[in-house]
């Protein structure tokens, strides 16, 4: 177990504390300066001396060109996906519902429904409906107990 800790039993140091020597402050700076080696950090770069050679233009310029290409790359090796959609698009469709029949999870056939894509051209100007009118069309529509 822990002996306690009691401040008023530890002397206090004489007061006032010794002021810095003369000029302390001062040379402070250059004391740190000197201590700093320059070419540490140099170092690690060692194989891009190069680069320190060109101009913060040339530089920003270059940085901005390695970053373009990385996403032109991401592109171009992102094109590949269309490939694999037209693969898929020329699988049988009947292969397709025997492979989706035989996996381990059931598979209904409303998930193999499609749905029917209407393309009607929408009214240039906004239908005035009214609530009743709105509700007995909507009431004319099918409904599934699935989505309820």
């Amino acid at each position: 177990m822990k002996t306690p800790f009691r401040l008023d039993e530890h002397p206090r140091r004489p007061q006032p504390l010794a002021p810095p020597p003369d000029g302390y402050f001062d040379r402070l700076p250059m004391q740190i300066m000197k201590r700093v080696e320059p070419g540490s950090a140099a170092s690690s770069w060692a194989g891009l001396r190069w680069l320190s050679a060109l101009s913060a233009p040339v530089r920003t310029a270059l940085a901005a060109g390695v970053v373009l290409s990385g996403f032109v790359g991401s592109f171009l090796l992102s094109e590949n996906s269309s490939t694999t959609t037209t693969h898929l698009a020329a699988v049988p469709r009947t292969e397709m519902v025997e492979y989706l029949l035989a996996s381990e999870q059931p598979v209904t056939l409303t998930d193999l429904a499609e749905l029917p894509v209407t393309e009607q051209a929408l009214p240039e100007t906004p239908l005035q409906v009214s609530p009743d009118e709105l509700q007995e069309v909507l009431d004319t529509q099918p409904v599934e107990d699935i989505y309820l």
